[in-house]
């Protein structure tokens, strides 16, 4: 059997790290880099170097007529995602496509189509589902050890200075040329937070999470379109309340930590370091292991029976929350004495006072700030999803 024949489209910032994780395969002769594509030059990747003889290109649609691959990575802005993963697909080749997949229900159910209809699949790029943390976070939640669970919560505190929102045209946009790019908190950085909630709330309901009304409160600290604070309460069909409560204007850092309440206890996941604490045990411990989505993509290309950990079907609840966060306003401008300013130049930092505590609270009590009382906080913009009450 010949190795599987990989193109990665989007091959400098982000797609660098796809480098990374391709390198070794195509080293170990297990997969076959066949192709970069960008619209840029290849910027160098010292862990990484381009094989000999591997083709550039600067349009996909080009490298996949002349290079047809097996398997496409796509680590474009997610506005372009459609688009190039429905050629991809049609062409013949299997997708791992970042996150977010895509930006809306329709573009959902569009893609979907394109995979029933060409028989391909389409992994996404949440990373963290494959965390062996995680699994045994589902497995206590499946097995009783929190009880019945009363609250899915997350809360995240990160810092993004000036520099993050210069990165690229369509950073901190609502829209570019008309078209949706949504680069807030919760669609793109803290995007993997909401998921796993979205993937605790599986093993609460016992499948796929149905979304019945979606309410959110989004805020911002600079004149960009979209919300670098936001807190957001999913009411699913079955199982308890999802509550995110992220901000990237933080005075502390939280590293991102996934809370299921029961009536027999607390278990806290922090999500990118993969430590889990579960009720009974005295301190957070290290769950090692992930489950790189690429490799799963070739083992389940391989053999079938192998489960995609992150196929596009897991991801809708997820995009049920973008499509949310189209029709939602403008994110509410925080500013004056209520923001503080750390550094100067590209490297500026703005922190919103109290915030951290604030979303603390959220997480804990399954409040939005409004209910809580805090002054600056609005009322929240609510959505009720039509056929699914």
């Amino acid at each position: 059997m010949t190795s599987p024949r990989i193109a990665l489209v989007g091959a400098n910032g982000h797609g660098r790290w796809h480098r990374r994780v391709i390198g070794p395969l195509h080293d170990a002769g297990q997969v076959r880099l066949v192709a970069l594509v960008d619209t840029a030059p290849i910027e160098p990747e010292p862990a990484a170097p381009v094989p000999a003889g591997v083709p550039v290109f600067t349009d996909h649609r080009t490298m996949l007529a002349d290079v047809t691959p097996d398997v496409v990575v796509i680590c474009t802005p997610p506005h372009t995602h459609l688009r190039i993963a429905r050629d991809a697909v049609t062409a013949g080749a299997d997708v791992l496509l970042e996150k977010p997949p895509v930006l809306s229900t329709t573009e959902h159910q569009e893609l979907a189509g394109a995979l029933t209809t060409t028989g391909r699949v389409v992994q996404v790029g949440f990373q963290a589902l494959g965390s062996a943390a995680l699994t045994a976070l589902t497995a206590a939640v499946s097995a009783g050890r929190v009880g019945t669970v009363s609250g899915i919560a997350t809360v995240a505190a990160w810092q993004r200075p000036d520099a993050y929102y210069a990165r690229a045209p369509w950073a901190g946009r609502r829209l570019l040329d008309g078209r949706p790019v949504l680069d807030g908190a919760l669609a793109n950085p803290l995007a993997h937070a909401v998921m796993q909630c979205l993937a605790v709330a599986e093993a609460v309901g016992g499948g796929p999470v149905q979304p019945v009304s979606i309410e959110v409160e989004r805020y911002r600290v600079r004149p960009i379109e979209v919300d670098d604070t936001a807190v957001l309460r999913v009411r699913p069909r079955h199982g308890p309340p999802i509550v995110a409560a992220v901000t990237l204007a933080g005075e502390d850092f939280i590293a991102g930590e996934v809370i299921v309440t029961g009536d027999a206890g607390r278990a806290v996941l922090e999500y990118p370091t993969d430590r889990l604490l579960l009720p009974g045990e005295g301190t957070a411990a290290a769950v090692p292991g992930r489950r790189g989505l690429l490799e799963n993509l070739l083992d389940h290309r391989a053999d079938p029976r192998v489960s995609l950990i992150a196929p596009l079907a897991r991801t809708a609840p997820f995009t049920a929350v973008l499509t949310a966060l189209q029709a939602a306003p403008t994110p509410t401008l925080l500013d004056g004495e209520l923001v503080d300013t750390v550094g100067a130049g590209p490297q500026r930092v703005l922190r919103v006072r109290g915030v951290n505590e604030v979303l603390h609270r959220v997480a804990e009590e399954g409040r939005l700030p409004s209910e809580l009382g805090v002054p600056w906080a609005i009322a929240p913009w609510r959505t009720d999803l039509v056929g699914q009450e």
